[in-house]
């Protein structure tokens, strides 16, 4: 069982790494092969920390695998830690976050029968969060742009 769901995770990560890839290319226009070798790091700690998740017999969040095992092999006094800095530093976040997201809300757009039984009043808080989040952002902005004078 382990081992499909590692072959699955396997498939995903590469999907993930190259819309990743070309959101880094066409966004930041950063295509190299550090970047390339900085996605392979990031999905190797990422497969790692899932087989982990299942391995040990601690309740043990798998973004806490990731973590550790992120800062032991960054971490100066790690051999290698400079190349693998250099390589993940070709990768840029909000690349990496479009394809998770996306990821995210296609699983969440698959269970509809779930969403229909939050129901309606789901729809009126969601609406209500993004349009003050969008007011609030508004707002931050305007104030910002002032006290700098730009507008």
């Amino acid at each position: 069982m382990l081992l499909k769901n590692i072959n699955e995770w396997i498939l995903l990560f590469i999907i993930i790494g190259v819309i990743s890839l070309v959101g880094n290319f066409v966004g930041y226009n950063i295509m190299s092969l550090n970047a390339i070798a900085g996605i392979s790091v990031l999905i190797i700690i990422s497969l790692i920390s899932l087989v982990l998740n299942k391995v040990v017999p601690v309740n043990f969040p798998t973004i806490g695998y990731v973590s550790i095992i992120a800062v032991l092999i960054s971490t100066p006094w790690t051999p290698g830690s400079d190349l693998i800095l250099s390589w993940t530093n070709e990768v840029e976040l909000l690349a990496l976050a479009t394809p998770v997201l996306a990821y995210a809300g296609i699983s969440i757009g698959r269970s509809w029968t779930d969403f229909l039984k939050i129901g309606w009043k789901s729809i009126v808080v969601a609406s209500v969060v993004m349009i003050g989040t969008f007011i609030g952002s508004a707002i931050i902005a305007e104030i910002i742009l002032n006290i700098q004078g730009i507008i």
